[in-house]
């Protein structure tokens, strides 16, 4: 039976795998999450990286969940700063968009995932997961503000699948330096949408 310390050491070496992953995709991107480069870059064996991944996939998956993880990512936070329901929800739609580099940094990787995910079907679980995150995050809101008479919303979960499709949207124009949609408007946008469909007439 392993030991406390030797359950201890092989967490400790996982995240040190994690860590060395994530920076292979802050760096080059998903082709750069190879087994050999991440092994080279955390200073451990390709044995030890097979130990904890038994392949290539299930290393990147991981790297990439974890990614979101470390980067705090409010998209799929509930507990955006303090007050109402209402200014979570403005702030964290203000964090999910590329309105600064940071956060084009992190797009980056959220658009790269959509394309390699729509060509590579082991890739899919991992979006999903991370959708799943950002549909619990949201509905969670959205409910805790409906309690509180802030947002007037019949079906969270409908409401929430809006509000992620509208940031997506609006993100990806931003992403691609659309003159139609400069990263001011984006936000306006995507507000605009939040007061008139979820917001209730006496919050507004």
């Amino acid at each position: 039976m392993p030991s406390a310390r030797s359950n201890a050491r092989g967490a400790g070496t996982r995240a040190k795998i994690l860590s060395a992953a994530v920076a292979c995709l802050g760096e080059g991107g998903i082709d750069d999450v190879r087994i050999a480069r991440v092994a080279e870059r955390a200073g451990i064996s390709t044995a030890s990286v097979h130990y904890h991944f038994d392949t290539r996939e299930s290393l990147l998956a991981a790297a990439i969940e974890h990614s979101f993880e470390v980067a705090g990512d409010v998209r799929t936070s509930t507990k955006y700063g303090a007050g109402t329901a209402l200014e979570r929800l403005r702030r964290k739609v203000v964090a999910s968009l590329p309105l600064d580099a940071r956060r084009r940094r992190e797009w980056e990787l959220w658009v790269e995932l959509w394309l390699r995910a729509v060509r590579e079907p082991e890739l899919r679980a991992t979006s999903a997961e991370v959708y799943a995150q950002l549909h619990r995050g949201l509905r969670e809101l959205l409910v805790e503000g409906t309690e509180s008479g802030e947002f007037g919303v019949a079906d969270p979960d409908i409401a929430a699948r809006m509000r992620s499709a509208a940031i997506d949207g609006y993100g990806l124009r931003v992403m691609l330096q659309d003159p139609l949609v400069p990263p001011a408007r984006a936000l306006d946008a995507v507000w605009a949408q939040v007061e008139q469909e979820l917001v209730t007439p006496a919050r507004r």
